[in-house]
C-alpha cells in the first residue's frame, strides 16, 4: 500500500524548456503548492520558494539540484572512483572545504540561475531541483546538512534519474522521509537537446560508424535547433559511452587510470593494460574521444616514471631552440631534430603522457607572442613545419592501426595515396622512420591478429612495390580487399561452424564428418545470403582446428590457470596456439561471467602475478 500521494504539474515555459513539478506527501491532494502570476510560476512550502521565470529560475530555502553525470564532464575524483555514483548533487549554500573533502554548510541558500547556465553546468538534457519539509528542521545550514545525510547517498546513486516518469525516483526518495514530510521535485527538460540526443542515439546505435549522409541530416537538425558545438559534443560523447559495447571497455580503462591517479604513479603492467584497451577500442570502433576525455580528466604528472622522461627533455631542447637566434627568426629545425620530435611524440602517445602536448602548446603560444612583439614570420613557419609533420604522424598512425586491428575497415585507393604521400615526407627526413614509427609497434603488439598481420605485411610490401614500379595502387587495394573478404568469411565460418557443432555434432574429427559439416554450413550461408561462392577447404579446416584449440583451452587449461593463478601457462597457450588474443580474452570473460567468477581475478592473472 502506498504511503504517499502525488500531485503533478506539467507544462512548457517556452519552445526550449519543459517542466514537470511534483509534490509528494501523505495528504498531497489537500496541499496547495503552486501559483501562477503572469509569466512566473511559483512553487512553495513553509520556508521554501522556487520560481520559474522566463529566462531563469530563483530559489530560497532548503534543497538543491541533481542530475545524471554526463560522460566527460568535470567530475570530482572522489565520485569517479566510486563506480556506483552516477549523479551530480549540489546543495544550496554548501561548498567543499579547501583543506579536506568535507562539505561546509552555510545559511546562504538563496540564488538564481539562467536556464542556459543550468544545462551547461549540469546535464545537457534533464536537471532536477527539490526542496522539502518535515524531516529536517532548525537553521538553514542545519537543514542542508541533515538533507545531505538523509538523501545524499541515494540521490548520487539513484538509477531513476533521467528521462522516465519519475514515479520510482519519488518512491525511492520519499521512502527515506518521515511520514509527516513533504517532498517537492521540479524537473526541467531541454526539448531541443533531447531531440538532438534522441536522433544521434538512433543513428549511433544503428550504425556505430554513422554514414556521411546521415550525419549531414543530424547536423542540419542541430543547426535548425541552434544547438552550439560544445553541447553537441557533450551529448554525442555521452551517448557513445552508454553504448553497451563501449561502456565495459571504457569503464575498465577509467578504473585503471583512477587507481593510478590515486597512487600517483603507473607501472609497466598497468600501462600495458591501458594499451591493450586502446587497441581493443580500435577493433571495436570505439571513438577515441572517449579515451582522450578520460586521459584529460585523470592526467597526472607523475604517471610516467621519471627515468622514462628523457624524451621530454629532448623535446624541450629542440622546440626552445627555435627562439635562440639573435635575429628572433629562430634556428631552422633540421631533419635530425624533426625525427627526434617524431620519436618523442610516439613515446609520449604510448605512455599517455600529456606533458608532450603541453610543451607543444606552450611553444605555439610563445611563437604567437614573439610575432606579436615584432619577430620575423619565419618563426611561425618553423613551428608550422613541426605541426604539419605531427599531423602527418597522427593521420598515418590512425589509418595503419585501423587496418591492423579493426575488422571490416574501409581501405581504398585514396588511403594508399595518402600513405604514399606521407611516407615520402617521412623518408625525406630519415628512411628508417616509416618502419620504426608505424610498423615496428604494430608487429610487436601481442593483440595483432592473424588477418591484421596479413594486411599490414601486404600494405608494407605493396607500398614498397608501388614505389619500385612493380605494383599499381589499384592492385594493392585489391589485395587488401581480398584479405578483408577472407577475414569476414573466417568470422562468419567460425560462428556458424561452432553453432553447428554445439547443436548437431558431438564429434567432428573424421574426414567424412568434416565434409558433411562443410556442406551443411555452405548451404546455410548460401540460404542466408552471407556467402555465395566456394568455401576454401584450407580455411574451413583452419576454423575447425581453432575450434578444437578453443575447446582445449576452455575445458582443460583455463580452469587450471584460474585455480593456480598460472599466468605463464596462459601466455604459453596464447603465444603458441595461433588464436587471436582478443578472441581468447573474450572467451575468458564469458567463462568468468558464466561461472560467476570475479573478473578482477582475471585482470590480475592477465597482469602476470597472483592475487
Amino acid at each position: 500500500m502506498s504511503t504517499h500521494q502525488e500531485i503533478r504539474l506539467h507544462g512548457h515555459l517556452n519552445d526550449t524548456i519543459e517542466y514537470f513539478a511534483m509534490a509528494a506527501a501523505r495528504d498531497a491532494y489537500s496541499r496547495y503548492f503552486f501559483e501562477s502570476a503572469g509569466d512566473v510560476l511559483r512553487f512553495f512550502s513553509p520556508g521554501n520558494e522556487f520560481l520559474l521565470e522566463p529566462e531563469q529560475l530563483s530559489h530560497r530555502g532548503n534543497g538543491g539540484s541533481f542530475c545524471e553525470y554526463m560522460f566527460g564532464v568535470d567530475q570530482p575524483l572522489s565520485d569517479l572512483a566510486k563506480t556506483e555514483v552516477r549523479n551530480r548533487l549540489v546543495l544550496y549554500g554548501a561548498f567543499q572545504n579547501d583543506d579536506s573533502s568535507q562539505l561546509v554548510f552555510t545559511g546562504k541558500t538563496d540564488g538564481q540561475n539562467s536556464y542556459e547556465q543550468i544545462f551547461f553546468e549540469g546535464n545537457a538534457t534533464v536537471n532536477y531541483y527539490f526542496f522539502m519539509t518535515g524531516s529536517v528542521s532548525g537553521r538553514l545550514e542545519e537543514q542542508q546538512e541533515n538533507i545531505a545525510r538523509l538523501l545524499g547517498k541515494t540521490l548520487k546513486r539513484s538509477h531513476h534519474v533521467g528521462l522516465g516518469d519519475d514515479a520510482d525516483l519519488i518512491d525511492e526518495i520519499y521512502s527515506l522521509l518521515g511520514h509527516r514530510s513533504s517532498l517537492y521535485l521540479i524537473k526541467l527538460l531541454h526539448k531541443k537537446h533531447k531531440a538532438y540526443h534522441d536522433a544521434f542515439k538512433v543513428l549511433y546505435f544503428n550504425y556505430k560508424t554513422i554514414p556521411d549522409y546521415e550525419y549531414e541530416v543530424l547536423q542540419e537538425l542541430a543547426d535548425r535547433l541552434e544547438i552550439d558545438k560544445y553541447q553537441q559534443e557533450r551529448i554525442r560523447i555521452d551517448v557513445m559511452y552508454k553504448h553497451p559495447d563501449n561502456q565495459r571497455i571504457v569503464d575498465e580503462y577509467k578504473n585503471i587510470l583512477i587507481e593510478c591517479s590515486l597512487k600517483g604513479s603507473i607501472n609497466q603492467l598497468e600501462n600495458a593494460r591501458l594499451t591493450r584497451l586502446k587497441t581493443l577500442s580500435v577493433r571495436n570502433k570505439i571513438p577515441s574521444a572517449l579515451f582522450y576525455t578520460l586521459d584529460k580528466m585523470l592526467k597526472h604528472d607523475k604517471l610516467v616514471d621519471l627515468d622514462e622522461q628523457d624524451y621530454l627533455a629532448e623535446t624541450r631542447q629542440v622546440l626552445e631552440g627555435i627562439f635562440f637566434a639573435e635575429a628572433q627568426i629562430g634556428a631552422i629545425i633540421n631533419a635530425e631534430d624533426m625525427a627526434l620530435l617524431l620519436h618523442a611524440k610516439r613515446q609520449a602517445s604510448d605512455n599517455r603522457d600529456h606533458t608532450f602536448e603541453h610543451i607543444l602548446l606552450e611553444t605555439g603560444k610563445a611563437c604567437d607572442e614573439k610575432i606579436h612583439e615584432g619577430a620575423d614570420l619565419a618563426l611561425l613557419e618553423h613551428f608550422s613545419y613541426i605541426v604539419t609533420y605531427f599531423d602527418r604522424y597522427d593521420n598515418t598512425a590512425s589509418v595503419i592501426n585501423q587496418l591492423a586491428f579493426m575488422e571490416n575497415v574501409q581501405f581504398g585507393e585514396e588511403h594508399i595515396r595518402s600513405l604514399l604521400g606521407n611516407k615520402k615526407a617521412f623518408d625525406e627526413l630519415d628512411k628508417s622512420l616509416w618502419s620504426d614509427l608505424f610498423f615496428k609497434q604494430v608487429y610487436d603488439n601481442k593483440y595483432l591478429g592473424q588477418f591484421g598481420r596479413k594486411k599490414i605485411i601486404c600494405l608494407q610490401q605493396g607500398m614498397a612495390a608501388i614505389e619500385d614500379g612493380r605494383l599499381t595502387i589499384k592492385a594493392l587495394a585489391d589485395q587488401l580487399f581480398r584479405i578483408g573478404r577472407e577475414e569476414r568469411l573466417n568470422t562468419t565460418l567460425l560462428a556458424h561452424v561452432k553453432e553447428r557443432i554445439r547443436n548437431f555434432y558431438s564429434k567432428y574429427n573424421t574426414r567424412s564428418e568434416q565434409e558433411a559439416l562443410l556442406v551443411e554450413v555452405a548451404d546455410e550461408l548460401y540460404n542466408k545470403g552471407l556467402h555465395t561462392g566456394d568455401i576454401p577447404l584450407s580455411q574451413f579446416h583452419n576454423v575447425v582446428v581453432n575450434i578444437k584449440k578453443e575447446a582445449v583451452y576452455l575445458h582443460n587449461l583455463l580452469p587450471k590457470i584460474v585455480a593456480e593463478r598460472d599466468a605463464s601457462l596462459r601466455e604459453d597457450f596464447l603465444d603458441n596456439s595461433g588464436l587471436d588474443r582478443f578472441y581468447v580474452e573474450e572467451l575468458e570473460r564469458e567463462y568468468f561471467e558464466l561461472n560467476n567468477l570475479n573478473l578482477n581475478d582475471l585482470y590480475q592473472i592477465r597482469k602476470g602475478y597472483a592475487v
